[in-house]
């Protein structure tokens, strides 16, 4: 069959011939990677500004940009639950094109905050004018993070409309790696930049390239180029009813709100984050004060980040080879994993092994990464194509409830046991992410069954 839009390449089947679906799947998956990472472009470039905004007006505290961080990562996860919901009834690519569209404009605006400042207060200099920065810099950071929201959830409703569930733990494993290359790229662009204007200026020119981008790779459904969509899965709402915000909202309640597999799920996250966030946000200053170099607890840091790259592919592919799909079992058994790998560097630390540290450091981000990637391939299997990105939307909220705990708890907890417990601590909240997922081994895997679906 072919397509009424044609893909950018074309991809030949067994038979020697062009497969289209596969053309346009992976075409998908990539123009969908590339498009999350420009995301990051016009978000990450936040922290890098942030010092250079300090050398310009020292009288700017870390505490208060610290608040702005704070409260900034709320919104997000706000955000991104209300996009969830959301994008279940949009098209995802205008979806995308919304959210970057805004985010582009006010890095736009970030640029012209002193001038901004200016007009409003009458003055260059002074506790109005710093005020009036704070305050404006506060609210286009909000701004820009709500719209940040609208990254994630369109283009795992793009994946699930795509990849059929035995495929989606794999790709799904892949296009996660999108987070990490947008960071990386996005760091190493700042980190070139010599002033806080262009750090937000430069970044939402290539957002710019990028919303053209999106425009005219990606599309929603198999259905809106002339395919076939994917086969219906057990539970999924009748094509007809979709259309019925009734019948919808019932839907939605009965298998995402109500449904404590997707709780389960969102709890899980909440965990894995928190360990993520503590090696992230704490990290360079953990290793400095244990006597790293800045560079080398940098290089030990990102490292983390990179095996985790792997290891989201790496589980993916034993989720879908060797558990046919049921990537419940493998998130339990790396958390149990990271686990062992947090008790191993507690006892490390106090060896003066850094090489040894980071080893057993990157093999817990390989292993962490997995569960990151999975639990919400397995919510979007649990609910269906039609209700997945509701379903991501609660656990991408729960996981940036962590930063209540990352944040304030746990830099108190450095400041008064040090970090000498911190990998103790970290790994009874992986156990606590293992207890909680195993309770889900045996559950039953929906998205396998094609058959006839109920109407609900």
């Amino acid at each position: 069959m072919e397509p009424t839009v044609k893909p950018i390449f074309k991809l030949k089947g067994k038979d020697g011939k062009v497969d289209f679906f596969k053309s346009w799947q992976w075409q998908v998956i990539i123009c969908s990677m590339i498009g999350y990472a420009v995301f990051y472009f016009v978000r990450k470039n936040f922290s890098f500004a942030i010092p250079m905004i300090q050398d310009a007006y020292p009288e700017i505290t870390k505490a208060q940009l610290g608040a702005i961080l704070s409260a900034g990562g709320i919104i997000y996860g706000i955000s991104k639950l209300i996009n969830g919901i959301i994008g279940d009834r949009t098209n995802a690519r205008w979806h995308l094109v919304l959210g970057l569209g805004v985010c582009v404009a006010v890095n736009f605006l970030f640029g012209w905050t002193d001038k901004l400042t200016t007009l409003i207060t009458g003055t260059t200099e002074g506790p109005d004018f710093i005020g009036g920065f704070i305050l404006i810099l506060s609210v286009l950071y909000i701004v820009n993070q709500i719209f940040q929201g609208c990254g994630f959830a369109p283009c795992n409703h793009l994946m699930v409309n795509w990849v059929p569930p035995h495929e989606l733990a794999t790709k799904m494993s892949i296009w996660n790696t999108s987070h990490s290359v947008g960071a990386f790229v996005a760091s190493v662009i700042c980190g070139y930049l010599t002033s806080w204007q262009l750090c937000f200026w430069v970044p939402a020119c290539l957002g710019l390239v990028g919303i053209f981008f999106i425009i005219a790779t990606l599309r929603d459904t198999p259905k809106s180029v002339g395919l076939q969509e994917l086969p219906k899965v057990e539970g999924e709402l009748d094509e007809s009813k979709g259309k019925d915000q009734k019948a919808f909202r019932k839907f939605l309640v009965k298998r995402v709100f109500l449904n404590p597999v997707i709780w389960i799920l969102a709890l899980t996250d909440l965990f894995v984050y928190v360990v993520r966030f503590a090696v992230l946000d704490w990290g360079p200053s953990m290793l400095q004060d244990m006597g790293l170099s800045p560079q080398l607890s940098g290089w030990t840091v990102g490292i983390f980040e990179v095996a985790g790259c792997l290891g989201m592919i790496f589980a993916g592919y034993v989720s879908d080879k060797f558990f046919k799909s049921r990537s419940q079992r493998v998130c339990a058994i790396e958390m149990v994993l990271v686990a062992l790998c947090l008790v191993a560097l507690h006892y490390i630390q106090d060896w003066h092994q850094p090489v040894l540290f980071l080893i057993v450091l990157a093999l817990a981000g390989f292993f962490l990464y997995g569960p990151q990637a999975l639990l919400g391939v397995v919510a979007s299997n649990e609910v269906s194509k039609k209700a997945a990105s509701s379903a991501v939307g609660i656990i991408g909220f729960m996981s940036y409830l962590s930063t209540l705990i990352t944040g304030y708890p746990l830099g108190k907890f450095a400041d008064h046991f040090g970090w000498h417990p911190i990998f103790i601590l970290m790994s009874a909240v992986s156990v606590i992410g293992f207890l909680l997922v195993v309770t889900l081994w045996n559950l039953k895997d929906k998205a396998r069954n094609t058959e006839t679906v109920e109407n609900e």
